[in-house]
């Protein structure tokens, strides 16, 4: 990994590039975020780099996460991330991390956790067809049969039925910069990134670009 930030998704919204093209965009505020320890292959077994972000009351934070804090000697932070930079022992405790780490024109992946959509039929959660909906019918938008009779005798694992839906970690890969805003800390990135708005997003350079 040689770039990565922490961010929050503040929601969508379109700008035009210089040749008059609408560009859908996502508005991330990334960072900044501040590295609270540096992990050795010596000491650790591996070499990463620890970051906090996101500002947090103190009376919300325990003991051994404040204690944490104060031997790195910054501030109380919200999340707690680990990247395995290659370039991991440049850095510094109490070095921020912002977004200016990113360029326009970088492919990055974005990781976050998907909207919940609660308990959700098979219709809605998979995109099963419905039945007749005239009143003869005793099939609406029921999952169907669940297999056979007395081969197999059971129901296969992964079947698809009502249950959970959303909030699962979903990342989406080679998306593009569009813009960076260094002084304010927002990135725009072009098209949809995962997650409902004020929820926390990781974003890394693409480990697949096309």
């Amino acid at each position: 990994m040689k770039k990565a930030i922490l961010a929050t998704k503040v929601g969508m919204t379109q700008i035009f590039n210089e040749n008059g093209s609408l560009i859908p965009v996502t508005v991330l505020q990334a960072g900044p975020c501040v590295v609270t320890q540096v992990k050795t292959v010596e000491n650790d077994g591996y070499a990463a780099v620890q970051v906090g972000y996101g500002d947090i009351r103190e009376v919300l934070v325990n003991k051994p996460r404040k204690g944490h804090f104060a031997k790195a000697g910054v501030a109380n932070k919200k999340h707690l991330k680990e990247f395995k930079f290659e370039n991991a022992a440049d850095y510094t405790v109490g070095q921020e991390i912002k977004a200016d780490i990113f360029a326009e024109g970088d492919k990055i992946d974005a990781t976050a956790k998907s909207k919940g959509k609660g308990f959700q039929g098979a219709i809605k959660r998979y995109g099963q067809s419905r039945g007749p909906m005239a009143h003869g019918s005793k099939f609406h938008r029921h999952a169907g049969s669940n297999g056979a009779a007395t081969t197999p005798g059971r129901v296969f694992k992964g079947k698809h039925m009502p249950g959970h839906m959303g909030h699962v970690k979903v990342t989406v890969q080679n998306l593009e910069v569009v813009r960076i805003d260094a002084d304010k800390n927002i990135i725009l990135v072009k098209g949809a990134v995962p997650g409902p708005k004020k929820s926390l997003v990781m974003l890394k350079n693409t480990v697949k670009a096309n």
